[in-house]
């Protein structure tokens, strides 16, 4: 078991009692789904009004809306928990999840993005826009590769971690907005500098995982 597995198991035992719940309250995992895109639009906003404040009001805000970011990563998870152990598993289902899941990572970076942009942090705003790429071709190798028959899951750079890289970071940015050392917003800028090197990264090497099983 590597250690994505051990954590996924792990977060299974804590949720468990919660994903139990929604299914006895008929809470679908659509709806699970919907819940997690709303609030990642209200992270992006948060973002946003962030990059309009002044001073360290400014990474205090982006504090919260890293910390919405990773409450709203927890009902990423409960909606595919709820739909096999509720047994509501459907082809749409997973449809639905994917879009909203790439809508969800987009309104995220791009709030991160503008409020770096407002910030007056511009390459720090092209690192977003680099992490915004990345993350879109992780998704899109293994879309296109499961349209092919292959499968493709391999690589670091996932979106869990992606999430909770993202999170963290904008968390610490507005834990540490006081300091004096450096600037609080490093650490929201090196995590996605991290985001925007692995993702591409592991877009390439799902491109080569590809390869190798086309040749067979």
């Amino acid at each position: 078991m590597n250690y994505r597995d051990y954590l996924q198991q792990l977060v299974y035992r804590i949720i468990n009692p919660v994903v139990h719940g929604l299914i006895k309250a008929g809470v679908t995992p659509n709806f699970i789904t919907t819940t997690g895109l709303v609030l990642n639009i209200a992270a992006a906003v948060l973002f946003v009004y962030a990059g309009f404040a002044g001073g360290s009001t400014a990474s205090a805000w982006a504090g919260w809306a890293g910390g919405i970011v990773l409450f709203a990563g927890l009902f990423d998870m409960m909606d595919g928990r709820v739909a096999r152990v509720g047994n509501m598993s459907s082809t749409f289902g997973a449809l639905y999840d994917s879009v909203l899941d790439r809508y969800s990572e987009l309104f995220t970076l791009f709030g991160i993005l503008y409020f770096l942009l407002l910030r007056g942090y511009l390459w720090g705003s092209i690192v977003a826009g680099a992490a915004i790429v990345g993350s879109l071709m992780v998704s899109y190798v293994r879309a296109r590769a499961e349209g092919l028959g292959l499968e493709c899951k391999v690589g670091l750079m996932q979106r869990p971690e992606r999430v909770v890289l993202t999170a963290v970071g904008a968390i610490c940015c507005g834990v540490f907005r006081n300091c004096t050392a450096f600037d609080s917003v490093y650490f929201l800028t090196v995590p996605l500098a991290l985001i925007a090197v692995l993702a591409n990264w592991t877009a390439f090497v799902r491109i080569d995982h590809c390869r190798k099983l086309l040749k067979k």
